[in-house]
């Protein structure tokens, strides 16, 4: 779910792998498509700003510096890949007395080993992904761990039904298709009591105010475990801090020696003098990406999202798109139209979620690469491959939409990409086979539900796709 489009993971990589297999993984990538070459290293890009000329040529003024030296160079287009955790968001004005606490504070940037809380009493503020990681990994050295957070959280589990990765269970064309025929209280429903049937989220404090998908999912295996155990104990949000505690809302004070802030990050872009403007964590980009407001779109932002689903692929996805349009291959639309748009994705955003900083990037996995895919030409064709390769066909609709899908067709066609769908069942298997047994796993087992209706979805996902 998270390799390049026309390079498989290898296949006895683990389906959920440490950083060091997914850097070992980025170093073949870029040595099979020989792209080393075309890298500097250990260079900083300290300004971007626009050529006088701009307007007629689109060109760039870049100043670099590498080992003390600056260096200024033209370039024809710009592609900003720094995401969106460029800043770190350390809100210390909301928790009164932190600047007299004598214990360490850090951000969740800066963590690098639990080691360095053996035998203390941790805070962790924010029970999004970062903090709930990092509440389990502390919980193993700590004395004690305290989960603090204010609306409290779903917990979601990366191992889904029979095993299978969560993603490989959910993120499925028969899915999105079926979830955008019922309502979106049904759905949440439905989930909250899959989820609650785990654990209830009531009788371990996480239950929040929200549905299950109004907020960004947190996803954890392992924090009900430590939660059930002791070791973490969830709280609410911290009212203040003294030099030695902390006292939460509901008036507990708790003893503590450390507090780790995992309050997420901001956006910015100072070498971009300008070009763009940030403003209560939003920018306002075409499809994420495109200022609207340029004379040359020869500037394009990669990874600015948050999506439920891998960034890679929609970040190789977006890059395939931008290229083309540098090259003049594919126009974006008038301005007034891109405009639209954002309004559009913003106000729908804010009708889906909770207000919150990380709640201004959200995009649908499926929908959104889709959404690129019409722009390069690659979106999947379910018609043509319903009436010319069946057997591919049903893997597309209702197995788990790999990038692969977008190398079916059009430019950037990859001639592998036919069996590496094909095959994906069997590699998302093998590295968990490292006992033979004698029953062989079939794919992620399907609910009666999606079975009497999977004969009427293939057809109204087809004419969806017409």
């Amino acid at each position: 779910m998270m390799c390049f489009s026309d390079f498989p993971i290898p296949e006895d990589f683990p389906n959920y792998m440490h950083n060091s297999k997914i850097m070992e993984y980025f170093r073949m990538y870029a040595q099979h498509f020989d792209l080393l070459r075309h890298i500097r290293f250990r260079t900083s890009v300290c300004r971007v700003s626009k050529r006088p000329d701009f307007a007629a040529t689109g060109q760039w003024d870049v100043v670099t510096e590498s080992e003390g030296k600056q260096e200024a160079a033209v370039f024809d287009g710009v592609l900003v890949c720094t995401g969106h955790h460029t800043e770190a968001h350390l809100p210390l004005s909301t928790f009164p007395g932190i600047e007299k606490f004598k214990g360490c504070y850090l951000h969740s940037r800066d963590y690098k080993d639990a080691r360095d809380f053996t035998d203390k009493r941790v805070v962790v503020i924010g029970i999004g992904n970062s903090g709930s990681d990092l509440a389990v990994e502390i919980s193993q050295t700590a004395k004690q761990v305290f989960l603090s957070t204010r609306r409290g959280a779903w917990i979601l589990n990366r191992v889904g039904d029979q095993g299978y990765p969560i993603d490989i269970v959910f993120t499925t064309r028969m899915k999105t298709f079926l979830k955008k025929l019922l309502s979106v209280s049904m759905v949440s429903s439905f989930t909250e009591k899959q989820l609650n049937m785990r654990f209830d989220h009531s009788h371990y404090g996480l239950k929040p105010k929200h549905r299950v998908f109004d907020q960004h999912p947190t996803i954890n295996d392992d924090l009900p475990n430590r939660i059930i155990s002791g070791r973490v104990l969830v709280k609410p949000n911290v009212q203040e801090f003294t030099e030695t505690s902390a006292i939460f809302e509901d008036g507990t004070r708790e003893d503590i020696d450390a507090v780790v802030f995992a309050t997420g990050y901001s956006f910015s872009f100072p070498f971009l003098e300008g070009c763009v403007k940030v403003v209560e964590n939003q920018i306002p980009l075409y499809k994420f990406m495109f200022p609207p407001g340029l004379e040359k779109p020869t500037l394009a932002f990669i990874g600015l999202i948050q999506p439920l689903g891998a960034i890679m692929p929609i970040s190789e996805l977006q890059c395939r798109w931008a290229t083309r349009v540098f090259k003049g291959l594919n126009k974006l639309p008038p301005r007034h139209d891109m405009e639209a748009d954002i309004k559009q994705k913003r106000e729908a955003m804010a009708k889906q979620y909770v207000k919150s900083r990380r709640h201004t990037i959200q995009v649908d996995y499926i929908p959104y690469m889709d959404e690129l895919a019409c722009q390069v030409g690659v979106k999947p064709n379910l018609l043509t491959l319903f009436l010319t390769d069946p057997k591919l066909a049903l893997e597309v609709a209702f197995g788990p939409c790999t990038p692969y899908q977008y190398r079916l067709q059009g430019p950037g066609k990859w001639v592998g990409a036919r069996e590496a769908i094909l095959t994906q069942q069997q590699r998302i298997i093998k590295p968990l086979q490292t006992r033979r047994v004698e029953k062989q796993a079939s794919g992620p087992a399907m609910p009666l539900f999606f079975k009497l209706v999977g004969a009427m979805a293939i057809l109204a996902i087809i004419f969806a796709y017409l």
